[in-house]
């Protein structure tokens, strides 16, 4: 089936759930899995100067983006068909749905299964709009999201402004993302059809909470987002913020002040707890086990699955030397097994993000390999790690330390990384090894009691009415 109309390409759920399912095809994931006729000229974008590049980006995104006038007309259930029949038709042991999260994928591609999103970006085309004013992105939202949720009753909407890492698309576009409250018609189908009976339904719960303004009944605004500044930095004065600001030649040294009334599941990463009954209900129905993959940082799930892969490496007798470090939607499950690589996901190249795996390496074996992508939003924004930090980084490695597909004299701004990233991956990375059957659940359960108390992760039975074993 095609992809929904309003469903964008640059998504994260939409990417890792593309990346997952190519997986399971056998196939590996060229330029984030999109057939896209202009392919070829993508590297020319890096020759541009940076302002015109800067407007490729912004650009670009617009087209994705969908008329404000066509949101009474969405109905996400089509998102949930096309998601479904990514997928190839056949038996699994189970199935993922929930919160999107790059180290997931990685994790069910291990599996062998399919994930699910519960979130869907949709872009809205606004012209006009300036990124440092977020008051007036959340008075124009509030009618256009009405329609949509009235569309939709079983959606809730997380109208999302982040003037920081999304500087430049919400200058063209604003972001609506969307969260599922219940399974639907189309998850539910594809699982009577392709879970094992008896099999399981993991639910992915990343627990991270962020500060918004309810503005209706399953209706939030959220100033921010997760990257490199904290939440009250976009509410409240900040010496960080003002550099920024004023580096960018803003009219305005901070933000204009929203007062938040409440906190509700990250827009992007948070999972929406009715979610959860709605698929215990469904799981008693037709005798499902269910289990709830909790964590509260995106990039808890990444040291996890790290240490997993490298459990799994030694138990068929491969190295567990090499780490190959994807970031936000730039990733290759395909080729992470095929070269025998130990998978890191990190959000964005930020600071916080460079804390996370400095910290995984200082608690892990040494690493005789790695190997780093990285993702270009095409801003330095607040918290913004430099290509130096990333270097020093990869100088950590005992043998061999290397970029995959990053030019470092254009990053952040290096979008051509976007093709390269992929025709740099088997040229650098020269191991081979075959791909593995997926690691069964009894395997996966081993791991998880050999290494109890390590990672900020818990696994748990939910019971069929919808109360923790």
């Amino acid at each position: 089936m095609s992809q929904a109309f309003f469903v964008a390409d640059f998504d994260s759920a939409s990417a890792m759930l593309r990346a997952n399912a190519r997986y399971l095809e056998g196939r590996d994931f060229p330029e984030l899995g999109m057939d896209n006729p202009l392919s070829p000229l993508i590297p020319v974008a890096n020759l541009l100067p940076n302002i015109l590049r800067e407007q490729v980006y912004i650009w670009s995104g617009w087209g994705e983006a969908v008329p404000e006038a066509k949101l009474g007309e969405i109905d996400i259930e089509e998102a949930n068909e096309w998601a479904v029949g990514e997928y190839p038709e056949r038996s699994y042991p189970a199935v993922a749905v929930g919160s999107s999260n790059g180290a997931g994928v990685h994790l069910w591609s291990a599996l062998g299964i399919p994930w699910l999103p519960q979130t869907v970006l949709i872009p809205v085309r606004r012209h006009g709009a300036h990124p440092d004013e977020p008051i007036d992105d959340l008075a124009w939202g509030v009618d256009p999201g009405q329609r949509l949720l009235e569309a939709n009753p079983d959606l809730q909407l997380h109208h999302m402004h982040d003037p920081n890492q999304d500087r430049l698309m919400i200058q063209r576009m604003t972001y609506f993302r969307t969260k599922r409250q219940t399974l639907g018609p189309a998850y539910k189908r594809f699982m009577r059809r392709c879970l094992e009976p008896g099999g399981t339904i993991f639910i992915v719960e990343c627990e991270r909470r962020w500060p918004v303004v309810k503005i209706a009944d399953r209706h939030y605004f959220q100033p921010g987002a997760m990257g490199g500044a904290e939440p009250e930095e976009y509410v409240n004065d900040s010496p960080r913020v003002a550099e920024y600001l004023e580096r960018y030649g803003s009219h305005r040294r901070q933000w204009q002040h929203i007062q938040p009334t409440e906190e509700q599941p990250e827009a992007e990463w948070g999972f929406a707890e009715p979610l959860r009954d709605d698929v215990a209900a469904f799981a008693a129905e037709n005798g499902y086990r269910v289990r709830r993959l909790r964590f509260v940082e995106p990039e808890d799930l990444s040291p996890f699955v790290a240490d997993m892969y490298r459990w799994w490496y030694r138990q068929r007798g491969i190295e567990d030397s090499r780490l190959l470090g994807s970031m936000f939607i730039q990733m290759d499950p395909w080729w992470t097994l095929r070269t025998g690589s130990v998978p890191w996901w990190a959000k964005f190249g930020t600071h916080p993000s460079a804390d996370k795996l400095e910290r995984y390496l200082d608690s892990s074996d040494p690493f005789d390999e790695i190997y780093l992508m990285l993702f270009s939003h095409g801003i330095e924004g607040v918290g913004q790690a430099p290509i130096d930090r990333w270097r020093r980084i990869l100088g950590r490695a005992r043998r061999q330390g290397d970029f995959i597909g990053v030019d470092e004299d254009r990053f952040p701004r290096d979008f051509a990384t976007l093709k390269r990233y992929h025709d740099e991956l088997p040229e650098k990375i020269l191991a081979r090894y075959s791909l593995p059957g997926p690691l069964a659940l009894a395997d996966f359960d081993r791991f998880i009691e050999e290494f109890r108390g390590r990672h900020a992760v818990a696994l748990e039975d939910l019971e069929p009415a919808g109360v923790p074993a």
